[in-house]
């Protein structure tokens, strides 16, 4: 089921400069594995080596951040709409 994800302007360099894309997945890991084989290195980013969500990575389904949901095993709808959203420091 075809999921649209918004890609921040600072990793849109693994989109080739698009700004949404589109991956396939029953569950939010599914669509990165997906997102992945479409877009090679751009789920490096938003996964760590521990399997789960990057420290300094939001990411939100449908307005929900998915860390308050089941995470990266949180099911997904056609249409879902995921938003990732990198923290940003500065002084």
């Amino acid at each position: 089921m075809p999921v649209q994800i918004e890609v921040p302007t600072i990793m849109r360099q693994f989109t080739g400069g698009e700004a949404k894309v589109e991956a396939d997945g029953v569950t939010l890991r599914d669509v990165f594995e997906d997102l992945d084989r479409r877009y090679p290195g751009l789920a490096g980013q938003l996964v760590g080596d521990d399997g789960g969500v990057r420290r300094f990575v939001n990411i939100y389904l449908d307005d929900e951040d998915v860390r308050y949901l089941d995470a990266l095993d949180t099911k997904v709808k056609d249409g879902s709409v995921v938003s990732i959203l990198p923290a940003v420091a500065g002084g």
